[in-house]
């Protein structure tokens, strides 16, 4: 039986483990096709319009084995509190309770005082604080050696981007990036404040880019192959 999740149908294919296959329908999509999230291993069974659901399902059915394979090479999800590991600017950091009404960074290890039980909210409120930092501080360097001012920044959870910069000046990033090297997020400052002089990714910008931050492909790179390990931390 199919369960309901957010309105929307989500179906078990029944082995072990269990997989939960959540359908889409898209007028756009010419075949059944099957999507493994990189991010939580959500899987999406896509189908285009006048294919069964019945049908769908089974060529999900037959992809099982291909999709615990899948799953099963995902980063494990880490549960943020106290024992938790998180990194902060790369550095793998234990989470330790701590005295006093601040958060502390210091000896390899980010000492929590409080309440366990809301440790994650709190520590991805100060993650959130030091991200606006050092992203701030990065963004005005760079946008002061471009002679271009950006109207505001904003700092979310983004899933399906690291940074944004609109016509109307105003960067976005995720918070996230600051548990990245701290050079990726340098780079990732760069590139979105090198929009503010070109709004595309011709090689005018990447030049761009190349003057503002320097060599960019290692931190290009260390998006690809670690960016999606970062939202594999749940703050609650």
């Amino acid at each position: 039986m199919p369960k309901q999740k957010g309105g929307n149908a989500a179906h078990v294919l029944v082995g072990d483990p269990p997989v939960e296959v959540h359908l889409k329908r898209s007028a756009r999509a010419r075949r059944m096709s099957l999507r493994v999230s990189g991010l939580d291993s959500k899987v999406t069974l896509t189908l285009p319009d006048g294919v069964a659901e019945s049908q769908g399902l089974a060529f999900a059915a037959e992809k099982a084995d291909w999709l615990r394979s899948q799953i099963a090479r995902q980063p494990d999800v880490v549960e943020v509190g106290l024992g938790a590991t998180v990194p902060i600017f790369g550095d793998p950091l234990q989470i330790v309770a701590g005295q006093g009404r601040r958060i502390v960074v210091a000896d390899g290890q980010i000492h929590l005082p409080g309440n366990p039980e809301t440790a994650a909210r709190r520590l991805a409120a100060f993650l959130k604080t030091l991200a606006r930092d050092q992203l701030s501080a990065a963004s005005d360097r760079y946008a002061a050696d471009l002679r271009l001012p950006y109207d505001r920044i904003s700092i979310r959870d983004t899933r399906s981007r690291w940074g944004s910069c609109s016509s109307a000046g105003v960067l976005m990033y995720s918070w996230r990036l600051v548990m990245a090297p701290m050079e990726v997020l340098e780079y990732v400052a760069a590139h979105e404040v090198a929009h503010l002089r070109h709004m595309n990714h011709s090689q005018d910008f990447w030049d761009q880019v190349a003057e503002l931050y320097g060599d960019y492909h290692a931190p290009r790179q260390w998006l690809r192959d670690h960016g999606a390990d970062l939202h594999r931390y749940r703050f609650g």
